[in-house]
């Protein structure tokens, strides 16, 4: 029985040979191993890399190509067994990604692929902004504070500080959202400095936020509607006594003292009642004496034809009267 295992083993290994091995007595590629030697897969913009393409058996000489995806982006000969070293820059987004290699020599047909390597573009977070739905809150009252960074490649951990203190665990958030984290503000030590921190797989990049603080806010007194009441009552009894005195005792005041004025200067008027309202002709009146004549003169408009005309065309009548004093 052990005899016939180790004819078994002697067969497999010469069969394995004969599969590596042609007529001509060439061996066939392995497998190649790409292999990350210069670098990391988390990679930031202009950063270099080196990757290394290698058969571990196959007779020389033998083809190494990298392919992006499935597009072809370097090709190396190597006339021996060394590897096949490749440099790359990432310059884009477009320059991650999968990529991996094929090694080819005259007798291995259509080439043996390698693993592939998976590149991914890391951006550092940018000044996280702490903010808050109120910054007035008072004894007893539940606050919540909000940590968000608008630019960095997730995932992006957040932590939240008072002063220097920590206050919150790390909260690693793997989504473009805020963290936010819920406080009761229950004594006058509550109302201090706060601040969040932000980061990601970027190396050291690590950037705070602004500082926040909460104030305490005033209670109203029950006396602030009472004196909102009184001035709103005190404005619009102003407004109304501007208003009387614009329509009513301006206008009151005009007439008494026009009246007065007319009955001092002894100056009486006559007014057809078809001429306009304002269309007034005055005449003097001279002072008379106890038992005297006193003769006047009244010109009214006449609008008859056949009348005198005056120069400016109109047509005037002259009527005297005699009185007797």
């Amino acid at each position: 029985m052990f005899f016939l295992t180790i004819l078994l083993f002697s067969y497999f290994q010469m069969s394995q040979q004969i599969q590596k091995t042609t007529a001509n007595g060439k061996e066939m590629l392995s497998n190649p191993r790409l292999v990350l030697v210069q670098g990391s897969l988390n990679v930031v913009m202009n950063q270099n890399v080196t990757l290394s393409c290698h058969s571990d058996s196959g007779s020389p000489p033998v083809t190494y190509t990298l392919f992006k995806r499935n597009w072809k982006v370097f090709t190396l000969k190597r006339p021996d067994v060394t590897p096949g070293l490749f440099n790359l820059t990432i310059n884009s987004a477009s320059d991650v990604g999968e990529y991996k290699c094929k090694a080819e020599n005259n007798i291995s047909g259509g080439g043996k692929y390698s693993n592939s390597l998976n590149f991914t573009l890391i951006e550092p977070v940018s000044k996280p902004v702490l903010s808050s739905p109120t910054s007035q809150a008072k004894k007893g009252q539940n606050v919540t504070l909000s940590c968000l960074s608008e630019n960095g490649s997730l995932p992006i951990t957040y932590i939240f500080f008072k002063g220097r203190q920590s206050i919150s665990p790390a909260v690693k958030m793997q989504k473009r959202e805020a963290a936010v984290i819920f406080l009761f503000i229950n004594s006058s030590s509550d109302f201090g400095t706060y601040k969040c921190r932000a980061e990601n797989s970027f190396r050291n990049n690590t950037k705070y936020s602004n500082s926040f603080n909460f104030t305490l806010a005033e209670e109203r007194s029950h006396s602030q509607p009472l004196i909102i009441s009184l001035g709103l009552m005190l404005l619009l009894f102003v407004i109304g006594f501007a208003l009387a005195i614009q329509f009513f005792i301006i206008p009151s005041y005009k007439a008494r003292k026009f009246k007065s004025t007319r009955s001092s200067t002894g100056l009486t008027s006559t007014m057809n009642a078809e001429e306009p309202e304002n269309y007034v002709i005055y005449t003097e009146i001279e002072p008379v004496k106890p038992e005297e004549y006193v003769n006047f003169s009244v010109i009214r408009r006449e609008d008859e034809k056949g009348n005198l005309e005056d120069l400016d065309g109109r047509d005037l009548t002259e009527n005297r009267c005699t009185t007797k004093f």
